[in-house]
């Protein structure tokens, strides 16, 4: 992709990386994606606004070639230092020597090792610190965990954009680049917001009030389209889906997740479901993991406060659906929520174990033993079930008890 001004004075320099299909070994990209970046023009010099992917940097440069001279350049504003986006940071800060990188204090102990030197101009800014440069303002704003801890944003007053880092993005690449000319990309945007910021709820929401001050005409992001269609919709959407919303009336949900061999496992489920039904502020629900698709487990997971998992011991290991659904968690905002688990085995029972670990290691609550039977449960390993149940349930509501290490 060229340079393209999109408002007077102001130009895309980002590229494009259309035959990308995995990102960040997670994500599947049908589409591509795109390493935006930016370049501003004021009446004292020149202002970039991220780089590009390492790979990519001498489209990157062409771009700002096309455009300016490199000993114009007085500021590189980076609001994310993830090698996507810091890639060319190095080289264009030896073509302009010049310049001062503006970066949030967070960043500090990244740019040398990202950079790979120490003899680099910056400042670091944050939220209510402003650069003016001639005609221009940016207002800094302090965005952490969108999704780095140094994560920023800015705004460029008199042009009413937003430079929002990687919030608001999408991996999905049209050259005609804008949103309201590029195909249906919704469906781009709410994976992103899925796989990358959901796990931030709580931060987006208070990144999005301090976008809210402003009147935004345009959001430039680092990821997919520039979204200048009512651009305030984009941001009412990731407002609604952070949001917790009250409709279950101040109830807690606990969900179960089992696997099962032989129905062991799927009848100490049964009774754990039973017995943590018992408490009327908990609402329970029982999940055969064999039929749930990654986007129901999410939305699941999502709206639970205790989740609590069921596996037998198949050669020395949780089976893979367990592990998929471990691997979803990583996608979540896990604070204050609880986990448990258990199930029945032959000969060796190790999943258990390994499955409280990782609980744990996710930062999990996870405040009681695996509970763990031997093949075939009696009656009275059901009622243990049923008691776990009972315990989980009143845990979750509120019951204080000390944590497992």
């Amino acid at each position: 992709m060229n340079a393209l001004e999109i408002k007077r004075n102001i130009y895309y320099i980002g590229v494009s990386d259309k035959d990308i299909r995995t990102f960040d070994i997670i994500m599947k990209t049908a589409n591509g994606t795109t390493y935006n970046a930016y370049l501003v023009k004021t009446s004292q010099g020149v202002v970039i606004l991220d780089t590009v992917k390492e790979e990519f940097e001498e489209q990157f440069f062409k771009n700002i070639e096309s455009i300016c001279k490199y000993e114009d350049i007085k500021y590189i504003i980076m609001h994310h230092l993830e090698p996507d986006h810091s890639g060319a940071l190095a080289n264009l800060y030896k073509r302009a020597s010049n310049a001062k990188i503006l970066i949030s204090p967070m960043a500090t102990p990244m740019l040398k090792s990202i950079t790979k030197s120490a003899k680099m101009d910056f400042e670091t800014v944050w939220t209510n610190k402003e650069l003016q440069l001639g005609d221009k303002t940016f207002k800094f704003l302090s965005t952490p965990n969108l999704h780095w801890p140094e994560t920023m944003s800015s705004y460029l007053v008199e042009d009413m954009i937003l430079f929002s880092g990687d919030v608001f993005g999408s991996h999905y690449y049209d050259s005609r680049l804008f949103d309201d000319l590029v195909g249906d990309f919704s469906y781009a945007f709410k994976y992103y917001y899925d796989h990358i910021m959901r796990p931030f709820k709580s931060d987006a929401l208070n990144a999005i009030k301090l976008y809210e001050q402003f009147q935004i005409d345009k959001i430039c992001t680092l990821h997919g389209p520039i979204l200048r269609n009512k651009p305030k919709k984009y941001i009412e959407l990731y407002k609604e889906w952070s949001s917790k919303e009250d409709r279950l009336h101040g109830k807690k949900i606990v969900s179960i997740f089992y696997v099962t061999s032989y129905k062991n496992t799927k009848e100490m489920a049964q009774s754990i479901y039973d017995g943590i039904e018992v408490n009327e502020n908990i609402i329970a629900n029982i999940y055969d993991l064999t039929a749930l698709d990654e986007q129901n487990m999410l939305t699941i997971l999502e709206e639970s406060t205790g989740i609590v998992l069921g596996t037998p011991t198949i050669n020395g290991d949780a089976p893979k659906p367990i592990w998929d659904l471990l691997s979803c968690m990583m996608l979540l905002e896990k604070k204050g929520k609880f986990g448990g688990c258990f199930g029945s085995y032959g000969w060796s029972g190790e999943a258990q174990d390994m499955i409280q670990h990782r609980l744990k290691s996710l930062k999990f609550r996870v405040p009681l033993e695996p509970l763990k039977i031997k093949l075939i449960p009696t009656k009275e390993e059901l009622f243990d079930c049923y008691s776990f149940g009972v315990e989980f349930g009143e845990i979750v509501n509120g019951k204080m008890v000390e944590m497992t290490l």
